[in-house]
């Protein structure tokens, strides 16, 4: 599966740097990679929570969590025609206080054809995100 890894050191205990992970709502806000967000259920992410995500140069997404580990990981999924997009967010204890990785993969029969037609973009995306996260929550 095609797919990339970003991990970030943050001056922020893992708590502060999870709330900031799990604050979908307020990531238009926080990350310039993310338009707007409409959570579709009420609630904290769980699993089967899902939010409608707008983000510059992409088509608006329905991503549904498909693992949650409170305080630590969320995985969630984002299904079009031919390919599936997982994207993992994962806050851990590290010296400098906590560190996160963002990973995204895709698969399914188009995966590769789109994977090439986006790669950059998703590395500049994920670059970002995990920039916009750090100050957030080092902010905080």
């Amino acid at each position: 599966m095609p797919g990339l890894r970003r991990s970030v050191a943050i001056a922020a205990p893992p708590g502060r740097v999870w709330a900031v992970v799990v604050e979908v709502e307020r990531w238009p806000e926080r990350i310039p990679t993310v338009d707007a967000v409409e959570r579709l259920d009420a609630g904290p992410l769980a699993v089967g929570s899902r939010t409608r995500l707008q983000q510059p140069r992409l088509p608006t997404a329905v991503w549904t969590v498909t693992e949650l580990v409170d305080g630590s990981s969320y995985t969630w999924e984002s299904k079009s025609p031919g390919v599936t997009v997982t994207a993992a967010h994962v806050v851990e204890p590290h010296p400098d206080g906590s560190r996160l990785t963002l990973s995204v993969s895709v698969s399914g029969p188009l995966s590769r054809v789109g994977w090439l037609m986006t790669r950059s973009l998703t590395k500049q995306y994920v670059e970002t995100e995990a920039t916009s996260i750090k100050s957030a929550a080092e902010a905080a």
